[in-house]
């Protein structure tokens, strides 16, 4: 099986956030053209006997599954219940996964974190790209939530390691007529003077950065051109544009450092904030 036909794997727990993700994920999996599989981890338990939690599960997935059919009936669904730390079998499943969809937070933690331990980890530690649901606009999905959350944004650094985010970002944009594609680029003096541009002169280096946005995304704006492309360099840390961006962007798209998943090093500070503070869905894409 390749990558565009495997599942859609939407992960639920019976909170309202893990309903929001699963909603999405059953839009996003009819725009793909792709099957949606719900997953409910059953966490390690000692007090609640692997029976009950069997019961439990199949009860909520049952519940899951009738919640797609209202919004999506022609999706194809299964389902899964896996017995382990909801990161660690959300990871293992995310191997056989096209995309992994999870809810900001979950059942457990404290209701003033913005992001739960378990979504930042699997977010850290996927082998696909994983679209974390941040609450409160799931539930406006559909031709209105098309007309107001558009955008497709992309932070991207101006080298070839945001090679596959500006491919998801691309396709995302495909799979919603009309939605505009903003690619976002922070740069500042010293990252001029690392990549060998202009040291001391601004708008020369402001210049340099977006010949490489243009250079970066000259290839795909051929392959897409139905796709509307907005170059935004942006001085300083691009953090702070990608947060407040994604307040009206149908997707935020940012890049996950292969290889440091083990030492905690996967998510860049630029990642990290977005991800933890972003107002709407973003997708962590492994690059």
């Amino acid at each position: 099986m390749t990558t565009a036909e495997l599942p859609v794997i939407a992960a639920v727990d019976g909170s309202w956030h893990s309903y929001e993700a699963l909603n999405w994920a059953a839009h996003d999996a009819v725009r793909r053209g792709l099957p949606l599989t719900i997953a409910h981890v059953r966490p390690l338990n000692r007090r609640t006997s692997q029976e009950a939690q069997r019961r439990e599960a199949e009860e909520l997935l049952a519940e899951s599954v009738g919640r797609v059919a209202q919004v999506a009936p022609t999706l194809h669904t299964s389902t899964l219940a896996p017995l382990d730390f909801p990161a660690a079998a959300l990871t293992a499943l995310s191997e056989h996964a096209s995309l992994l969809v999870l809810g900001s937070r979950g059942l457990g933690g404290f209701r003033a974190l913005l992001i739960g331990s378990n979504s930042l980890a699997t977010a850290s530690m996927a082998r696909c790209p994983v679209v974390v649901i941040h609450s409160g606009r799931a539930d406006e999905e559909g031709e209105e939530a098309a007309e107001t959350f558009s955008d497709i944004v992309a932070g991207v650094a101006a080298d070839e390691s945001s090679e596959a985010v500006l491919d998801f970002a691309f396709e995302a944009a495909t799979s919603r007529p009309g939605a505009r594609l903003r690619i976002v680029h922070g740069w500042t003096m010293f990252s001029s003077m690392l990549s060998g541009g202009p040291v001391f002169d601004r708008d020369a280096a402001e210049g340099a950065a977006e010949r490489a946005l243009a250079e970066l995304t000259a290839g795909r704006r051929g392959q897409y051109p139905q796709v509307e492309v907005v170059q935004e360099p942006v001085h300083g840390s691009a953090s702070r544009t990608l947060v407040t961006a994604s307040a009206t962007a149908a997707l935020t798209v940012i890049g996950r450092r292969k290889g440091g998943e083990e030492l905690g090093f996967g998510l860049s500070p630029v990642a990290q904030t977005t991800l933890t503070h972003a107002l709407g869905p973003v997708a962590v894409v492994p690059c």
